[in-house]
């Protein structure tokens, strides 16, 4: 096991190197190869392969922290870091020419202070980010998902006791019932159209609950 741990935060990191030039540099994929994991969250749980995020995905995610505050570029930078759990710090050369293109589109304003630029989302702005609230919620989601997973597999990897779940940790059964699921679904990979229907029928009820939170 703690091979495999080794290798699947191996993976993740490599990920994150290529981040700098961009989300992904390269038009690599978020996301991550390999099996379902020690933890129970397994490559399904980035994004679809093939899925690039790309610089609309960032400029969203500008936009919905303009949305909150006027902000400078490396507030910016900054609040994406903490948004995210430390799991992406965007480089300048990518904010800013991001922020001249909102500038551009008429979605962010600037106001010169000396050498410093005072950016702020305009209501043509704030109607497009409107339109893109789910999808805004979801960037930021996985992104902070990764990141604790990365901490999770550290942990394990280095014999060091897990966050605690009032801190923001996973519980032991949280994890254990995300590994049953994972193994209850290959085992029905042959399952017959009416065995399938069943499970759609289990699992869309099942993800109804939990996003509506009970």
């Amino acid at each position: 096991m703690h091979h495999h741990l080794q290798a699947r935060l191996h993976q993740l990191r490599a990920h994150m190197m290529h981040r700098h030039g961009g989300f992904w540099s390269g038009g690599d994929r978020p996301g991550w190869d390999g099996g379902d994991g020690a933890d129970g969250f397994g490559s399904d749980d980035g994004w679809r392969r093939g899925r690039k995020f790309g610089a609309e995905d960032l400029q969203l995610l500008l936009l919905s922290l303009l949305e909150e505050k006027p902000s400078h570029g490396y507030e910016l930078i900054k609040a994406l870091e903490t948004r995210t759990g430390g799991f992406y710090k965007p480089s300048p050369g990518v904010v800013y020419p991001a922020l001249t293109f909102l500038e551009d589109l008429g979605y962010a304003s600037v106001d010169a202070e000396g050498n410093k630029k005072l950016y702020r989302i305009t209501e043509t702005g704030r109607a497009y980010l409107e339109t893109h609230r789910e999808r805004v919620a979801l960037m930021v989601g996985k992104l902070r998902h990764v990141a604790k997973k990365m901490d999770w597999m550290r942990r394990a990897m280095n014999g060091m006791p897990q966050q605690d779940p009032e801190q923001g940790g996973w519980l032991p059964e949280f994890v254990e019932a995300r590994m049953q699921l994972k193994r209850a679904l290959a085992l029905a990979t042959d399952a017959s159209p009416d065995e399938q229907r069943r499970i759609v029928a289990i699992l869309e009820r099942a993800a109804r609950e939990i996003a509506n939170k009970g």
